[in-house]
């Protein structure tokens, strides 16, 4: 089942009191599934996975489940403190029908590179493929090509985001030292996508409000037409930037959801907070000049 393509990170849905909104996800789901998404992930960064109980996890697991019925393959982000409590969410995400875990290393206390091997082969035990998410941004944790190409060679572990900047550059360095079939994917929202592709990445995985034009782009550069792919690319770059400020990241996505009629409210939970009135503004003046059409 290794992963390639389009796959993006969820939002999760909230009511403006906020609990969870299960038939905007499946809305949500839907709409990836018809824009041409290859996998769908959750509990990423975009998805407000810092915020979700465990409760909260397995309802939202269960009901992009129900909604895949098994068209793509679903990627469930892991994101512990430590080897026990990440094998534990791999162990409920496995369960609950994930085929595959995208880890975070763990990061309140930060790991050695043997620590690092020890955990990502005690995750990989645990049966689902397992994508190393190298996010040194949000962690702290730095992966030198080098280790991750020791870390390639695990049992259970297929791939990784490079979300370390600058990614293509990385993502070219491990394609370098990787067997082949292990899938190098990048992050950071998509912001240097082609790049990354021309450097022998595979797979990509932004946040999901805007799959039904990312996919073209990406059909338009796997079959050569690259002139094509960097021009359309181009016009959706002022929505990507936008969208990767930090703080306001889950509110954009969120607000930009509304604005295509997927989800109904942009409602965040503590600590991300929702978009003030400047940012709002010039949310709208992207949106206006992107001229973003409302999803079906």
């Amino acid at each position: 089942m290794t992963l390639s393509g389009l796959v993006p990170v969820l939002a999760t849905p909230f009511t403006p009191d906020g609990g969870l909104d299960l038939p905007g996800l499946r809305r949500l789901v839907e709409f990836q599934l018809a824009a041409g998404a290859d996998g769908v992930a959750l509990f990423g960064m975009a998805s407000e996975g810092f915020a979700l109980t465990a409760g909260d996890r397995a309802e939202v697991l269960a009901a992009v489940r129900e909604t895949v019925a098994g068209a793509v393959p679903i990627v469930a982000g892991v994101a512990a403190t430590s080897t026990v409590t990440a094998v534990e969410q791999a162990r409920t995400a496995t369960d609950g029908g994930a085929g595959a875990l995208m880890v975070l290393p763990p990061f309140m206390v930060k790991p050695s590179a043997a620590q690092l091997a020890d955990f990502y082969g005690a995750v990989g035990a645990v049966g689902a493929e397992v994508m190393v998410q190298d996010a040194p941004g949000a962690t702290g944790v730095a992966m030198p090509e080098g280790l991750i190409v020791e870390l390639s060679k695990l049992d259970g572990v297929t791939s990784v985001k490079v979300e370390a900047p600058p990614t293509a550059p990385k993502v070219g360095g491990v394609v370098r030292g990787v067997d082949p079939a292990f899938a190098v994917f990048g992050g950071q929202n998509a912001l240097f996508v082609l790049e990354e592709y021309a450097a022998g990445a595979v797979g990509t995985m932004p946040a999901c409000e805007f799959t039904d034009l990312l996919a073209p782009v990406l059909r338009d550069w796997s079959a050569g037409r690259h002139r094509e792919a960097h021009e359309a690319f181009n016009r959706l770059l002022p929505l990507i930037r936008f969208g990767m400020q930090p703080g306001l990241a889950w509110a954009v996505h969120k607000e930009v959801l509304v604005r295509r009629g997927l989800i109904a409210s942009a409602a965040v939970r503590s600590p991300a907070r929702p978009l003030d009135a400047g940012t709002l503004a010039g949310l709208d003046a992207v949106l206006a000049t992107l001229d973003l059409p409302e999803a079906p």
